[in-house]
């Protein structure tokens, strides 16, 4: 059992079918990990450590029982704490939500749970998913196992640090703007991001709702399309969710690990050709579209004008819904209070609570937001970006009208130091340069390692139409294929 963390979700749950290792073993041997290495990681918030032996030794109940079992049966997971869990500390990476237990699961952890998965505990993560590097945790920064010196990627770091540290096989994340697929890059592992309401936003704590999406991270393309499989598909309990089903990722995932790429179009964007960009990232990802070119992949380059405003669009449309959904948290219903000595007013706790509550990021997207919201300037600022991601839209229609996919560098650089990029927001807000435009139309994109820079890991973005994700999976488990995975230094 002592290699077991090293092996891949599906290969665990071969171990789990056939018997050759109970899912307690499994879960402990996860569990032994974290407490071995966590502490020089900090991927998670909470390790629910009797929830997960719990879960597990009921998975062992029912194999024994003679029960049919789903294909992840027995997996541990670990879960981003945007995610509710019911009687699990949930905090968002906020003081604001320090110690709050939620009294409900998120449609999420509940197919989690449906699917015969071991919860082992929340990750760590940007404090309301804003961030890019987990460095605007209230908990202190994740850092990356590649080099414990570097950030892990945000607002999912935790997530992808887990991964990457071995403490958890899958992990779930969500990505407004690319949380799920920049940290996959900088860890070299694999994040998806599904098409928006292709997995439901219930009980999903609320950054930016036109945006947010969960989404399933492995460390391999089939893991995360058995993943995405299993916590995807309708949720009449959200207004976003689309009534159809997952398109079979799986399927897709195993077609492209045969290596074929026959007949497949795939398009470079123009605009991102490598301005802001550092040149080692630009040339692992150049000799990845040789390698995709080799497996039979026909390459064009498609320009999309408006992916240069992406950037400052989101920056006034996220921000914007921040500002409103964050109002709930005023010290009132739940979580942190503070100043309430029976002296002051309702609105002087309020300030208080959020004072105190919210660190320094959260505060300045909310002020960002609330002035593009603000009578006189709604039209120019947040209407203005409305319309830029209604160009974008038409941008990426236009493309999907003579390529499968697109194709481009997840990140523009390499894991960076912790501390280099706090002190500039802009500097930060460029780590999702070449991810925003996704989010901003609705499609989905996913995050494969495709090689090393300067002995870091250096991830590729495919983005398909929207509900269209098997495209995805099929490209990236066919480079996959042809680069393999990628292992950081031991611990």
């Amino acid at each position: 059992m002592t290699d077991v963390t090293a092996m891949t979700a599906t290969q665990i749950a071969g171990l789990v079918a056939t018997g050759a290792a109970s899912a307690v073993e499994v879960t402990q041997a996860h569990l032994d990990r974290i407490a071995a290495v966590d502490g020089r990681v900090n991927a998670f918030l909470h390790v629910d450590t009797e929830g997960a032996l719990a879960a597990a030794r009921d998975i062992d109940a029912r194999r024994a029982a003679g029960e049919e079992l789903g294909p992840l049966a027995g997996v541990p997971v670990a879960v981003k704490d945007v995610l509710t869990t019911k009687g699990v500390p949930t905090t968002v990476g906020s003081k604001i939500l320090e110690g709050w237990r939620p009294p409900y699961d998120s449609t999420i952890v509940e197919r989690l749970r449906a699917a015969g998965t071991v919860m082992l505990g929340k990750t760590n993560m940007d404090e309301f998913a804003m961030g890019s590097s987990t460095e605007y945790s209230a908990y202190g920064p994740s850092r990356n196992p590649w080099d414990t010196d570097r950030i892990p990627g945000g607002s999912g770091g935790g997530s992808a640090a887990a991964l990457a540290a071995y403490e958890a096989p899958l992990a779930i994340g969500s990505d407004t703007g690319g949380s799920i697929r920049q940290p996959g890059a900088v860890t070299g592992t694999v994040g998806a991001k599904p098409t928006y309401g292709g997995t439901s936003r219930y009980g999903l704590v609320a950054f930016s709702s036109s945006l947010d999406t969960p989404g399933p991270c492995a460390r391999t393309v089939l893991d995360a399309a058995l993943l995405h499989a299993a916590i995807g598909g309708h949720d009449p309990r959200d207004s976003t969710s689309i009534p159809a089903p997952v398109p079979d990722v799986v399927a897709a995932a195993k077609l492209g690990a045969t290596g074929d790429l026959s007949g497949v179009r795939l398009g470079i964007v123009t605009e991102f050709g490598g301005e802001g960009a550092e040149p080692g990232v630009m040339a692992t990802f150049r000799e990845a579209v040789d390698t995709l070119t080799k497996l039979g992949a026909e390459i064009v380059e498609i320009s999309c004008p408006h992916f240069r405003y992406a950037l400052p669009a989101y920056y006034l449309i996220a921000p914007s819904e921040c500002s409103s959904n964050l109002a709930r948290f005023d010290g009132v219903r739940f979580g942190l209070r503070t100043g309430d000595d029976g002296n002051r007013s309702l609105e002087e706790v309020m300030s208080l609570t959020r004072e105190a509550g919210f660190g320094p990021e959260v505060k300045r997207r909310i002020m960002l937001g609330t002035y593009a919201l603000s009578s006189g300037y709604y039209d120019a600022y947040y209407g203005q970006a409305q319309k830029v991601r209604t160009l974008i839209t038409r941008d990426f229609t236009a493309a999907f009208e003579r390529v499968d996919a697109l194709i481009s560098p997840t990140t523009p650089f390499v894991a960076f130091p912790l501390g280099a990029r706090t002190s500039d927001p802009y500097q930060m807000y460029l780590a999702d340069l070449f991810t925003i435009p996704s989010n901003l139309y609705g499609g989905p994109g996913i995050s494969v390692p495709c090689g090393l820079s300067e002995g870091l890991p250096v991830g590729l973005q495919v983005m398909a139409p929207t509900m269209a994700d098997d495209r995805m999976y099929r490209v990236a488990a066919a480079l996959e294929s042809a680069v393999g995975t990628f292992t950081p230094p031991a611990l």
